[in-house]
């Protein structure tokens, strides 16, 4: 993935050195402990529900240091290459989100990036590395600790800079449906109906989350020319890691469709293809959609 010479963005929010995170570990593993550490196979969008089961806690407001803007020096040299590298990615997200909500006459309003580590305060409530990256609309925030990047090549066997690219552009993603009054319309209409139908819902909000992280792909290395040899093959590796039927079957070693919330690994895979390939919002109307 050719970033090196791109900007990093204004827009990341450094948590790692104290500024609003905790530490998690060395704790016994409790129930809550062990519900988080099973929602970190998914890329959730406002896990607000889930912290407070796990952690009792109410949080209507994000409390937390104020933090200096930019990556900061840790003192790890890797993990601070892997924090400039997410600032880029970020950035690149950035231009071509405010180049295509310009081209539709409207303006993008970019959300910020929180570093951490082990745990931080959001407008969700407390948000754990267990829990994998996830955006919160309650604060307009990606968070991400660092160290998911070990786990996505690890423990979801989908290693490359392009794999981490598109897990930062999905929850980037979930931003833009934000913006445009897509998730709000999606979170009253699972008022109206059961689980089941709540679960429908969040598979087609996911998908196309999916498919916006394939249009950001698609325009950014048309103007950039960004993607590499492999680069794809490393986000499709993701995207099939990621699904529920995946996921499910290593956990349970059985498939329960009508619990899905993500959709399944060949429905992720379609989606990011269909935005990489298409490169416009109409073409990634999950909504609409008769089949997924």
């Amino acid at each position: 993935m050719r970033l090196d010479d791109g900007r990093e963005s204004d827009n990341i929010e450094d948590r790692r050195g104290g500024g609003g995170g905790f530490p998690v570990g060395g704790r016994s593993i409790g129930v809550g402990t062990i519900v988080l550490a099973l929602v970190a196979m998914y890329f959730g969008v406002d896990p607000s529900v889930v912290m407070n089961v796990a952690g009792g806690l109410q949080a209507p407001q994000a409390q937390h240091a104020p933090a200096a803007p930019g990556v900061q020096a840790s003192g790890d040299p890797a993990q601070d290459a892997l924090a400039r590298f997410t600032s880029r990615v970020l950035a690149d997200t950035e231009d071509t989100w405010g180049a295509l909500f310009r081209a539709a006459g409207s303006q993008y309003r970019e959300p910020r990036l929180v570093l951490y580590t082990g745990g931080t305060q959001t407008a969700c409530g407390t948000g754990q590395a267990a829990m994998g990256p996830f955006y919160c609309p309650g604060d307009q925030r990606v968070y991400l600790d660092l160290s998911f990047y070990r786990d996505l090549q690890t423990r979801f066997g989908a290693p490359g800079d392009f794999a981490q690219a598109y897990v930062i552009a999905h929850e980037v993603g979930h931003h833009v449906q934000n913006q445009l009054g897509i998730a709000d319309k999606v979170q009253q209409a699972k008022q109206r109906t059961d689980e089941r139908g709540a679960n429908r819902l969040q598979v087609r909000m996911e998908l196309q989350a999916d498919c916006f992280a394939g249009l950001w792909a698609h325009h950014a290395n048309r103007s950039r020319s960004i993607l590499e040899q492999g680069d794809v093959e490393e986000a499709l590796r993701a995207a099939t890691a990621i699904g529920d039927d995946t996921l499910q079957k290593q956990a349970r070693g059985v498939v329960v469709p009508e619990s899905f919330t993500h959709g399944s690994a060949e429905q992720r895979v379609r989606w990011f293809r269909r935005g990489l390939e298409k490169g416009d919002f109409a073409s990634c109307d999950t909504f609409s959609a008769k089949t997924l």
